[in-house]
């Protein structure tokens, strides 16, 4: 299962009801903070969610209303000792941007109280444990080097607890060894094997959050069957002129997509001043109707539900 929370959903300049883009996605013990737009940190504590353990963060692409929060936040974070090192993953462009607004006007002249490391990615798994992946992919955009997110629980095989109930396993460290996949042998000598009391694979959830993009073609795959896909929708379809001239997409393109890739529930953001959120929301429902149009401390849960796969 994973969370999410928007803690900015306008595009390019704040709204009075809209701060300007970021996101954490929550999984077990990991927080990834995904863009840090001008204000994020008091969006993060508004949201109750804090600075704790906030030592990860992904960046979509550079341009300033996704990176420009990175000098607040790293300015408190060496004042209050929040953390002792920070992380920051991006697009070598994007990074450089960040380099000279932390480096070069923030701890100008000075060596940061805590440890930031800016970290180069390309498109690939950029992290993983026995339960779960994180992998970044290639985006179209304005610039180099823009990446989007997949957040993949692996396939597992459930315990079934009747199964090892009747061959006599007992609750403690064999029943973990067998979810590990380990044969065990029990008191009495009986060897139970792990495909005596698993189940089938089942599918992990599966979010995929992709940032600014001018084009859909190329995101299918990387959407495929997702439980949730997270994609801007900057324009209408009635504008469509101008999303092609700034690389962004409209509300149409951004259902469709979710549409041929099968995606079970598509949030938009990255939402333009001109338009009503009930037009926006409109033209993606008129193509897909699982649409959410989001708006900043909204909070859902991503979890693969049953029979789907």
């Amino acid at each position: 299962m994973f969370e999410i929370i928007f803690l900015g959903t306008s595009a390019s300049a704040p709204s009075i009801k809209r701060n300007l883009t970021a996101s954490m996605v929550l999984h077990k013990e990991y927080r990834f903070l995904i863009d840090c737009g001008e204000g994020t940190q008091r969006q993060l504590l508004r949201s109750g969610l804090g600075f704790k353990r906030l030592d990860k963060i992904l960046l979509t692409h550079g341009h300033l209303d996704h990176i420009l929060g990175l000098g607040g936040l790293a300015s408190t974070f060496s004042r209050w000792d929040a953390i002792p090192k920070l992380e920051i993953y991006g697009g070598s462009w994007a990074l450089e941007r960040v380099r000279d607004l932390i480096f070069g006007v923030v701890f100008r002249g000075v060596k940061p109280p805590l440890q930031i490391d800016l970290i180069p990615i390309e498109p690939g798994i950029l992290m993983e444990d026995d339960t779960f992946e994180l992998s970044a992919f290639a985006v179209i955009h304005r610039g180099p080097g823009c990446l989007g997110y997949t957040f993949r629980e692996k396939e597992r095989r459930p315990f079934l607890v009747d199964k090892a109930d009747a061959v006599g396993v007992p609750a403690g460290p064999e029943r973990s060894r067998l979810v590990q996949g380990e044969t065990v042998t029990l008191a009495d000598g009986t060897v139970v094997h792990p495909d005596q009391v698993l189940g089938p694979r089942v599918p992990g959830a599966k979010l995929v959050f992709v940032g600014d993009a001018a084009r859909i073609n190329n995101l299918i795959e990387e959407a495929s069957n997702a439980d949730a896909l997270v994609i801007e929708a900057t324009y209408l379809s009635k504008e469509e002129k101008l999303a092609r001239e700034y690389g962004h997409l409209t509300a149409t393109e951004a259902a469709t997509l979710a549409r041929q890739a099968g995606v079970r529930q598509l949030y938009l953001t990255h939402i333009s001043r001109r338009y009503s959120e009930e037009a926006i929301l409109a033209e993606a429902k008129a193509v897909f109707p699982k649409t959410v149009v989001v708006r900043d401390f909204d909070r859902f849960q991503i979890i693969k539900e049953k029979g789907l796969s």
